[in-house]
């Protein structure tokens, strides 16, 4: 099993690739193993290599609410009220400094991600 680090697009684009092709490999079978460590390799490459940029706060938040199975209702705490979490979440409203706050607290979430600026529906509109 010959895996070396990636230094360029090609060979990234190869690693993805074959991690494709063994994507369905049984556990514990040298296939798997061979995916297990081509995937750190690739995602060191993107951690250095591929610069993400961070959601919006709002895609963040319903991300967040998407992968822990929450409801609007479970924001009500750190947001308020039910028609402010449909605000915020409907982009009719900004976040506020507090809110931001609570959803750091409670939801572990990051902050810097959360004070960035973001467009309202009606700015997306105009756009």
């Amino acid at each position: 099993m010959e895996i070396r680090t990636i230094h360029n697009k090609k060979e990234y684009k190869a690693a993805l690739d074959e991690i494709e092709r063994l994507w369905s490999a049984p556990a514990k079978s040298a296939e798997a193993e061979r995916l297990d460590v081509l995937t750190l390799v690739v995602a060191h490459y993107e951690k250095t290599h591929v610069p993400m940029a961070d959601p919006d706060p709002i895609e963040l938040i319903e991300h967040v609410m998407e992968s822990r199975g929450l409801s609007r209702k479970d924001l009500e705490p750190m947001i308020g009220p039910r028609g402010r979490v449909a605000d915020i979440l409907n982009r009719t409203r900004p976040l506020t400094l507090e809110m931001i706050r609570r959803l750091v607290d409670q939801l572990n979430l990051p902050a810097d991600v959360l004070v960035k600026p973001y467009l309202l529906r009606e700015e997306l509109l105009a756009a």
